[in-house]
């Protein structure tokens, strides 16, 4: 009877719809109590300590990071902190997942808050459950309750530790005192943390102190307890170290550069390992000498590297040139931050995209490297040396602020990946006549050989120049040497990172970013498929050469493209337009000198899909 064996299969497959329907609720929950936390164990835990400069915000907030860390915890930190040696409002945000973290959360769990200020702007953050700590004999105007506790932390650093400058130190045992936290971590880290025996025994008495306080007198109870997952055995670093880590372990031997934030702490890592590592690093009068310096170091031969943000790299852009027509192999590392002119110089922002991609009078090939995480950070300056080297020209980092003083955690980095490739060398022991520096050949690259040697002489110039590297003034020299350079560019667009994406090749919405947006990016993301949304990202991290093919095919495969930048203009949508001549739908732009986060750009995401307008 085909009419029984028709209802018979439509109740069946009705049946296992429902099924289905019921899975993915439960999954879906499953996913949601993963992040949020869920009964007693918090699966995502979200702290901030938060005062003003030099109450030791930054400083407790490291210690809890490496405290979470050693407890098997993946961390994610940011840092936000004003242009001032003393006052003003500083704080240090911290997530822990027992998963891998790239962004920031909407929601504390808990605050160490250590004047009034931190409370009256924050509060609102807090989860419903949440935790506020607090000195109760300094902020006198704010009543304890439910999520809210006083305690008198500059008399248990006095008591416990026999100085109050360890006040942070007591409300940083008070947090892992209300969490159920080992113990024992916190102490070992701040053990080692302190340069004398006598300081870092003072400051475990003094959190030890807090830790108890708080256990004996909060009877409300803290339920989201935070527990040891192993023994862990990630690193934590920040984008910027991880950079000088990448630098060391591609070989180079000298660093100029004129200290400014964000990019400071790529060249105080290098100065302070270089003589354990044999580099060399000169603090220049100014960032014109920096890229001077280097590009003269690494014409001798030597791997030479600056780091600066955005104004220092406008003074460096002649010096770029003279790189770019000598063919000579420079790293520059741009740690961007808000401008125009000085701008905000410790907030985040991605305002010099364009900018590094055109820098220059006149026209030479360089190549531009975004990463987007600690990890990249590391693996994009070793390959951005091997690129200098093989195609001898400028490889310019993009990073900014929030990914170069982020803190989180990494695997071990496999140094047996490192390769080191210093590209068309003349051998020492080949006796060359006739040396030519800047010999036209089928790649644009000519054979690189080093000043000093007794059997051949090495010639170029600023001025535009022949083979031989003299300077000429005729037209069909002139056209010759430009199409040489530039023929540079065809081998160079095959080593470029190819674009990562993820999820399904064909989606309703294409997320698009690069740089430190990517971890908030790939959380919104996974938040709006759990949503039922049908969402890929792109994350581009090659940007120069920049990769048509794989951008084009990635858009033609969506049915709505976002871009996400911390820019007003939308500079990646500009180029992605340039370069492969289809619009971007929706512009998802923040340029107030803060960075994403998932949960913002989800509602973005939402708010302004096919039919809206752009942010």
């Amino acid at each position: 009877d085909y009419t029984a064996i028709k209802t018979q299969l439509f109740e069946y497959t009705k049946c296992m719809f429902t099924t289905i329907i019921k899975e993915v609720i439960q999954f879906k929950k499953s996913r949601i109590n993963k992040r949020y936390g869920s009964g007693v164990i918090m699966q995502d835990s979200n702290v901030m300590m938060a005062g003003e400069a030099g109450q030791g915000v930054q400083s407790v907030g490291f210690i809890l990071c490496k405290a979470l860390a050693r407890g098997g915890f993946h961390v994610f930190a940011d840092q936000d902190y004003e242009s001032r040696v003393r006052g003003g409002h500083n704080f240090f945000r911290i997530r822990a997942q027992d998963t891998e973290v790239g962004a920031i959360s909407e929601t504390l769990d808990m605050l160490l808050a250590l004047n009034k200020e931190s409370i009256d702007l924050h509060q609102k953050e807090m989860a419903k459950d949440g935790l506020i700590i607090f000195d109760d004999a300094t902020v006198t105007d704010v009543k304890a309750g439910p999520g809210i506790f006083g305690l008198p932390l500059e008399k248990l650093a006095i008591e416990a530790g026999g100085n109050k400058v360890m006040a942070n130190t007591v409300g940083l045992g008070a947090l892992l005192g209300a969490a159920g936290y080992d113990f024992k971590i916190p102490e070992q880290v701040l053990k080692e943390h302190f340069n004398t025996k006598e300081i870092g025994e003072g400051n475990v008495k003094a959190a030890r102190a807090g830790y108890d306080y708080i256990n004996n007198n909060y009877k409300g109870g803290f339920k989201r307890q935070i527990k040891k997952i192993s023994d862990g055995e990630r690193m934590l670093l920040t984008g910027n170290e991880a950079i000088a880590l990448g630098a060391i372990a591609a070989g180079c031997k000298f660093m100029a550069a004129y200290p400014m934030t964000p990019a400071s702490s790529i060249m105080e890592y290098l100065a302070a390992h270089g003589e354990e590592f044999g580099v060399t690093v000169v603090q220049a009068e100014d960032e014109i000498a920096a890229i001077n310096m280097i590009t003269g170091a690494a014409y001798a031969g030597v791997r030479a590297m600056t780091a600066t943000s955005g104004g220092g790299f406008c003074l460096m852009v002649e010096g770029l040139g003279l790189a770019g027509i000598t063919e000579t192999p420079i790293v520059v590392v741009n740690a961007q931050r808000p401008g125009p002119a000085i701008g905000l110089p410790t907030r985040t922002e991605q305002g010099d995209l364009e900018f590094m991609l055109y820098a220059s009078h006149g026209e030479f090939p360089r190549a531009v490297l975004a990463p987007g995480t600690v990890k990249e950070s590391f693996q994009l300056t070793v390959k951005a040396f091997n690129l200098a080297d093989k195609y001898q020209l400028p490889v310019m980092i993009i990073t900014d602020q929030h990914l170069a003083s982020s803190y989180a955690t990494v695997e071990k980095f496999d140094l047996s990946e490192v390769m080191v490739d210093r590209g068309l060398l003349v051998p020492s022991d080949r006796v060359v006549k006739d040396y030519k520096r800047h010999a036209i050949t089928d790649s644009g690259i000519s054979p690189r050989a080093f000043p000093g040697r007794k059997d051949l002489l090495v010639v170029t110039d600023s001025d535009e120049h022949d083979e031989a590297g003299h300077l000429i003034e005729d037209a069909d020299t002139r056209k010759k040497m430009v199409q040489k350079r530039m023929k540079k560019l065809q081998g160079l667009k095959n080593e470029i990172p190819v674009p990562e994406t993820n999820g399904t090749k064909k989606c309703e919405k294409l997320l698009i970013g690069w740089g430190s947006t990517k971890g908030a990016i790939a959380e919104a993301a996974e938040m709006l498929n759990e949503e039922g949304h049908s969402v890929n990202t792109l994350f581009i991290s090659g940007i120069w050469p920049f990769p048509i093919e794989s951008v084009t095919k990635a858009l033609k495969n969506a049915g709505h493209s976002y871009v996400v930048e911390n820019n007003a203009t939308g500079q990646l949508a500009h180029l992605i337009k340039g370069e492969t001549g289809i619009s971007i739908d929706t512009r998802i732009l923040k340029y107030d000198g803060r960075p994403f986060t998932p949960g913002e750009i989800a509602e973005k995401v939402k708010k302004e899909g096919p039919g809206h307008g752009n942010s």
